[in-house]
């Protein structure tokens, strides 16, 4: 049997599983998702969205990429931020970075990886914004795990700083955006303490006076 076969056999049996634990499981997921969760995460294959807060399918509302960068030229993020404030009336957006973050790694460096570096050049921004305290700090290991963290940081302003979450709060929705940051070596989450909920919190450089 092929790898792609596989696949196949492993979702009928998943299918199956889920229909015998709930019957209603699949009718209940084909109506209309009401998700509270926007989660804006990385691509890599080892952080899963729904399994790490144990939610269900149609319970977060998912845009993962490459070290969960939110970059204001990129319409495929500003257009899942759109629909899921606008039309889905999430209540809250979470940035998930994770250490260990391949992306952010590669950016702290020089090597070339090909297309990909100009999408690294974001996060060695962030890098260049803080590059004092990075490399006040001599552990190797530790300043990698301080750089996720402050590229998690840095995209919560960069969300919080489109004028989609701006129009919300001026139009008082219910919306806060925070900042967490995942451990592969112990599955835990980490509240990184960023949390914005409304216009007041943002600097007063990026407030918007009204819809652009």
């Amino acid at each position: 049997m092929t790898v792609i076969k596989q696949l196949f056999k492993k979702n009928e049996e998943w299918a199956a599983s889920t229909k015998e634990a709930d019957p209603e499981f699949f009718d209940n997921l084909t109506e209309q998702q009401t998700p509270e969760y926007l989660w804006i995460g990385c691509s890599d294959s080892r952080v899963p969205a729904n399994q790490i807060v144990g939610l269900l399918p149609g319970e977060v509302f998912v845009h993962r990429n490459i070290a969960n960068v939110v970059v204001h030229t990129d319409l495929n993020c500003l257009s899942v931020i759109q629909y899921a404030v606008e039309v889905l009336k999430v209540k809250h957006i979470m940035v998930v970075g994770h250490y260990g973050c391949g992306g952010v790694k590669a950016a702290m460096g020089n090597e070339t990886f090909g297309l990909i570096d100009n999408w690294l050049r974001h996060i060695k921004d962030v890098y260049r914004a803080h590059k004092a305290r990075i490399e006040a700090v001599a552990d190797d290991e530790q300043r990698f795990r301080l750089m996720c963290e402050l590229n998690v940081r840095e995209q919560v302003a960069n969300v919080c700083h489109t004028t989609i979450v701006q129009n919300a709060w001026r139009n008082g929705q219910e919306l806060s955006v925070h900042g967490w940051i995942y451990g592969l070596d112990d599955g835990l989450i980490k509240d990184m303490n960023v949390s914005v909920s409304r216009l007041d919190d943002v600097s007063s450089i990026y407030s918007m006076d009204g819809e652009s």
